[in-house]
């Protein structure tokens, strides 16, 4: 009895043994155009082996190269595709290269900290003193999301002179944004409705019970007229 562990090694598994072992028969044919027939062959098989493949771009390019690749090379046919090798399969992707730069404050993220070198380019003047007020905002809006505790402007103007390194200047005596104003900017607020007595609802519950009174005064005077 054989066993798979004593078989020879599967290039693509998925594909199975059968296959492995019509290629490596279409090998051992001497003749070119018999072996060229023999792998178109061994190709619709194994599309029918894969039908989800068929949704792949190149789907016919990709089977062509798993054939070469099953025969490890050795398979000598005229194929429709360029022929691979197997540098092709072995070689590495390029690093991707990932930036470097340390955040100063990582809560802040790197995007303020290129929209602080684009403020200190501005001219001084009305638009520069908007941008860096905006800036001082975000950073405490930032600040409060990702902090469950609350901060003073003390803290934001602080953490603002570190970043900007003293070159954008900010009017500390004017106050930023309320923290709890920050936090809901983005929720829709719904006003629940008072039932009390200040918005009328206790006017509408004495509604509601006088008609209620009514209505069991209808239909007691209805069964009266009955069993007369």
């Amino acid at each position: 009895m054989e066993y798979n562990t004593q078989l020879p090694h599967l290039q693509i598994p998925e594909y199975g043994r059968n296959i492995q072992v019509m290629i490596d028969h279409c090998i051992t044919i001497e003749d070119r155009d018999e072996r060229n027939k023999c792998a178109k062959a061994i190709i619709q098989i194994m599309g029918q082996l894969n039908p989800h493949l068929r949704d792949i771009a190149d789907f016919t390019h990709k089977l062509w190269d798993h054939l070469f690749l099953i025969s490890k090379f050795k398979l000598d046919v005229d194929s429709p595709y360029p022929r691979p090798n197997a540098e092709t399969f072995t070689t590495k992707p390029d690093i991707v290269p990932y930036p470097a730069t340390k955040i100063r404050y990582k809560h802040y993220g790197k995007t303020i900290e290129r929209i602080i070198d684009v403020a200190k380019t501005y001219d001084e003047g009305p638009e520069k003193q908007e941008l860096t007020r905006l800036i001082a905002n975000h950073l405490k809006k930032s600040y409060v999301n990702w902090n469950k505790d609350s901060v003073t402007d003390d803290v934001i103007f602080k953490q603002f002179k570190e970043m900007t390194n003293n070159e954008l200047t900010i009017d500390e005596n004017s106050a930023l944004t309320h923290a709890n104003e920050l936090k809901n900017k983005n929720h829709n607020s719904q006003t629940p409705i008072n039932l009390g007595a200040g918005s009328g609802g206790g006017n509408n519950k004495s509604r509601f019970k006088k008609n209620k009174n009514k209505f069991k005064h209808r239909s007691n005077n209805n069964n009266n007229n009955t069993n007369r």
